[in-house]
């Protein structure tokens, strides 16, 4: 296996003649990976690079910035595996929204990212859309199209919508005007029905929507000026791909319902696999497809980044070593990093309460993590409360599966098995439904 991060020189794998490989690639916020595995899903080569920076005036020119990480890990591929991929598939961000010309594929206004608010276009979508529906936020793909269609779409030439991963994916296959139900979700999509719904398609914008198919669905062979440049087979298959949260819920190989992971990074993120599908845009919850299931999810504001206002991560291993996780704390905190908390608890001025603040680090550390996991356990009460399968596991992904203290703090609180993620990285996911688009 190899790991470099675009500056190193790649181990070569020896891989035998006829393996097929499986390419997935991942797109988040701050850079990008891939990971290639075989049909075990055995990892033979990953590696990463950071988005590099270019401006356009004043701003970032993210596209650029996208489209040369692409070509770069394509590089980053070891030689000798190259020629024993067969598919390929991408994630990216929810909701990173790009609006192209439906003829050329270049991007006719700067990308709407995924955390950027539309507030301006929310009184016009929640005016179409049913209430509470996911759209009705002003961060959704919906917003973003709504917002750029009253400033300047309805004098434009002919244009299309595309998320960011289906752009990437476009620069690959070259087929314009596809993409995945996962992907589709935020823009209106109706993944139950497997269509856009009535309220959408009499809008004067619904010509710019793309065409949805499921996530790990075959497009076209990677163009052949890419195959013959970088050395991949001439049927290597380009397929949809879906968001980053769900490529890292893939990750975790969580199939069954009831099954959940959360993932502690600067903020805690739950998605749980339900036979039944929720939504409530009031706590920010909403459901995704995956095959004939529904992925539940939500996110709190509380996790890392408060943890990190608090603490250095040197501290944070020594207190927590120091930490009886079977002791319950007495403390009763609310940690967030400012006010505000959407999800289980929907208040937008809810203040942190991070006192009283004990003498002693070890205490305080350990009331911090066990009130963020009640919050967590509040969370999935919540999830069985609007109708969701009750869940009876927990993976655990991001940086604080690391904690082998907050882990066993939480499965007390909780009532349930709590184990890290063996995979836990979002183009590992991606890697899976590449070998789901050659199967199928």
């Amino acid at each position: 296996m190899s790991l470099g991060n675009g500056n190193n020189k790649k181990a070569e794998v020896s891989v035998g003649a006829g393996e097929r490989l499986y390419l997935g690639l991942d797109f988040g916020t701050s850079g990008a990976r891939f990971a290639i595995i075989d049909k075990d899903g055995t990892i033979q080569a990953e590696a990463k690079r950071e988005y590099p920076l270019y401006l356009s005036g004043e701003s970032h020119d993210w596209v650029r910035s996208w489209k040369e990480t692409l070509f770069s890990l394509l590089e980053d591929v070891p030689l000798d595996l190259r020629k024993h991929v067969v598919s390929i598939s991408i994630d990216g961000t929810s909701a990173t929204t790009i609006i192209v010309d439906s003829y050329t594929g270049e991007p006719l206004w700067r990308p709407f990212l995924y955390n950027e608010s539309c507030a301006d276009a929310l009184p016009m979508v929640k005016s179409i859309a049913p209430p509470n529906h996911t759209v009705c936020t002003g961060s959704s793909t919906l917003c973003k199209l709504v917002s750029w269609w009253i400033h300047v779409g309805s004098n434009k030439k002919p244009a299309l919508l595309l998320h960011q991963a289906d752009w990437l994916l476009w620069l690959l296959h070259g087929k314009l005007g596809v993409t995945d139900y996962n992907n589709a979700l935020k823009v209106g999509y109706d993944p139950e029905v497997d269509s856009y719904p009535s309220w959408l398609v009499c809008q004067p914008y619904y010509h710019l929507l793309p065409s949805v198919v499921a996530p790990g669905t075959p497009i076209a062979c990677l163009k052949e000026e890419l195959r013959n440049k970088y050395g991949f087979q001439k049927d290597c298959v380009v397929c949809t791909g879906t968001t980053d949260s769900i490529a890292a819920f893939l990750a975790a190989r969580a199939t069954q319902p009831g099954k959940a992971v959360t993932s502690l990074g600067s903020t805690l993120a739950i998605k749980l696999l339900s036979n039944t599908r929720i939504e409530d845009s009031r706590f920010g919850v909403y459901s995704h497809r995956l095959d004939d299931k529904w992925l539940v999810g939500g996110a709190s504001n509380t996790g890392g980044a408060i943890l990190r206002q608090l603490f250095t991560d040197d501290q944070l291993g020594k207190l927590s070593e120091q930490i009886n996780p079977s002791q319950p704390s007495l403390l009763d905190y609310y940690p967030l990093p400012k006010a505000g908390e959407r999800f289980p608890v929907a208040d937008p001025n809810l203040a942190p309460r991070l006192l009283p603040r004990p003498e002693n680090d070890v205490e305080y550390l350990h009331g911090i993590l066990e009130s963020i996991a009640r919050i967590e356990a509040k969370a999935y009460g919540l999830l069985k409360e609007l109708g969701a399968t009750q869940v009876d596991e927990v993976f655990t992904a991001g940086g604080g599966a690391k904690n082998e203290k907050w882990i066993k703090i939480r499965e007390r609180v909780l009532g349930l098995p709590v184990r890290r993620a063996n995979q836990t990285e979002a183009a590992y996911g991606a890697a899976l439904l590449a070998i789901k688009a050659f199967l199928d």
